[in-house]
C-alpha cells in the first residue's frame, strides 16, 4: 500500500516509520520525503505485510499527527496467486 501523507516534522521520519511497524500485519514500512515546508513535511508510505487493514494504518497515521492524503497504489494477491506461483502445471 502507497500512501500520500502530510507529517509534521516530529516526529522524525526514522520514529515515524518504526511506530506504524507496531500496526496489526505490517512487516515493512518504506518513507520517502517528497517535498519539505517550514512546519510539514509531505511523504510517500510504504506499507507491507499480510492483512494489512488501511483503517489501522490510517489511524496509527492520525494518532502521530499526520493526514493522509491520498491512497496512491494497493496490490493484493490471493492465496491461491501464491498457490499458482509455486504449482507445477497439470499434464493429462
Amino acid at each position: 500500500m502507497v500512501l500520500d501523507v502530510l507529517k509534521p516534522h516530529k516526529p522524525d521520519m526514522v520514529n515515524f516509520a518504526r511506530a506504524l511497524t507496531g500496526v496489526k500485519g505490517v512487516s515493512k514500512v518504506e518513507v520517502a520525503v517528497i517535498e519539505v515546508d517550514a512546519d510539514t513535511e509531505t511523504v510517500k508510505l510504504t506499507v507491507e505485510g499480510h492483512s494489512i487493514s488501511y483503517e489501522d494504518i490510517a489511524d496509527a497515521v492520525k494518532q502521530l499527527g499526520a493526514a493522509v492524503h491520498s491512497i496512491d497504489q494497493v496490490t493484493f494477491a490471493s492465496a491461491t496467486h501464491e498457490t499458482e506461483k509455486t504449482a507445477k502445471p497439470y499434464k493429462s
